[in-house]
């Protein structure tokens, strides 16, 4: 089953041990220095951002140190526990963290007038829960499985199935940050799961943002190419 509607790409998401580290690979990558985001305080995190034409961004997310120290800390055993986004608490990406960023996820907007939450709750074994969010005056519904791992249809995802998101504000981030003369031309992907993930992807309305590519085995990966001021250059 496929939907009327076609998704759009809202923003990628560059996964870093620090703040610092994901923002110079980005930098080193792409020629451009990333600026100030802000924090999350639900899920402890934080980040910086790159416009990139056409109504979309870069965004290059860790873990909040502060938000550590006051987890922590903290009485509340709900707000020790819960785990954060982008599989920012597993152990196998710690692992690979260690090695360095890398391009981890990408996020996909659902345009009005269709309603995230309620098309989640209609169809909950393919939409992970909608979790409300806020960054200052921003705000904002995302696809948030309850573990924190990326979205997966029949156990296969490795952060290539996209997050869904709808912005409650008018004016999207993109729109606040500067110009950078950076345009995606390319997402691509592959998966030893791919027609899985193909599945998914056709069923959400996104199957049209990713070029998707089937191995017989490996690792997955996630690829964008970027025009830049200087070129073709390629974030992975």
């Amino acid at each position: 089953m496929t939907h009327a509607f076609a998704l759009e790409l809202d923003h990628l998401v560059v996964v870093a041990r620090t703040l610092d580290e994901g923002a110079r690979y980005v930098a080193d990558t792409l020629g451009v220095e990333p600026v100030t985001g802000g924090t999350h305080a639900a899920m402890g995190t934080h980040n910086r951002l790159l416009a990139l034409w056409g109504g979309a961004y870069l965004e290059i997310i860790a873990i909040d140190p502060q938000a550590e120290r006051d987890r922590a800390g903290h009485d509340d055993v709900a707000a020790q526990s819960r785990p954060r986004w982008f599989a920012l608490d597993d152990a196998a990406m710690r692992e690979r963290l260690e090695c360095g960023p890398y391009l981890a996820h990408w996020v996909a907007r659902v345009p009005r007038p269709k309603d995230l939450g309620r098309w989640q709750t209609q169809y909950p074994e393919r939409i992970a829960s909608v979790v409300p969010m806020a960054r200052g005056d921003l705000t904002w519904r995302l696809t948030v499985p309850e573990d924190g791992a990326f979205p997966c249809w029949q156990g296969a995802g490795d952060g290539i199935v996209p997050t869904l998101i709808q912005w409650d504000t008018a004016a999207h981030p993109s729109a606040r940050l500067p110009e950078t003369g950076l345009a995606l031309k390319a997402l691509k992907a592959r998966h030893p799961r791919a027609g899985a993930i193909r599945e998914q992807l056709e069923w959400l309305g996104a199957a049209h943002l990713i070029a998707l590519e089937d191995i017989a085995d490996g690792p997955a990966a996630l690829v964008a190419e970027i025009e830049t001021p200087s070129g073709v250059r390629t974030l992975a």
